[in-house]
């Protein structure tokens, strides 16, 4: 716990003791506006290739805008207003997709976007321990990714993610400098269950 940044310590109180890399990954809002170059991003998705998946099928697919780009405003136009508030900021913005076949057979596979969520939160991890911001959304035009993307129908749109260096809470619209700290989490109790479901 030593390890941690005072905000994460604060904040975070585990029930039993876990690494830090874990405990210490969370996702703010505040970016400061500077360019990411490929040795920062690049490793970014390398972490995520490396992700478990089923019959190692790796059904994840990322499509990237970086800031500055001509790609950027196409990006940036499929997010709410309340989430382009504050990622106009980030460096680079991601769409996450996955494949809802297996490619050796053709055949539907179940665990696609459990395969993708693995991917993404390798990605997260990732970037945290470079000190990067990377923010998961669902808050964007689902049906506008996929037709200005170009996605085919093979694939299910997943999240959003901006990835950025990171800025000060102050940077961030004054109703949401209140939330920019690491949150809890439900109590294990809460979340796993002996022999049978239970509420």
């Amino acid at each position: 716990m030593d390890k941690l940044p005072k905000e994460v310590r604060e904040n975070r109180k585990p029930e039993y003791e876990i690494h830090p890399i874990i405990l210490g990954r969370w996702s703010p809002r505040s970016m400061t506006g500077e360019e990411i170059a490929d040795h920062e991003l690049m490793p970014l998705f390398e972490a995520a290739r490396w992700a478990p998946s089923s019959y190692n099928n790796q059904p994840w697919r990322f499509i990237y805008a970086r800031r500055n780009s001509k790609d950027w405003q196409k990006f940036f136009g499929l997010l709410t207003e309340g989430n382009q508030s504050w990622a106009k900021n980030a460096a680079v913005l991601v769409v996450l997709i996955s494949a809802k076949n297996f490619e050796f057979n053709g055949k539907p596979s179940i665990t696609h976007k459990f395969d993708a969520g693995s991917a993404w939160e390798n990605l997260a991890i990732e970037g945290s321990l470079r000190g990067l911001v990377t923010h998961g959304m669902e808050g964007f035009d689902y049906e506008k990714a996929r037709s200005i993307l170009e996605i085919p129908e093979g694939y299910d749109v997943e999240c959003m993610i901006a990835i950025g260096k990171m800025g000060k809470k102050e940077a961030l619209p004054r109703e949401m400098q209140q939330y920019e700290a690491p949150n809890t989490r439900k109590p294990l109790k809460e979340i796993i269950m002996e022999g049978k479901f239970r509420k």
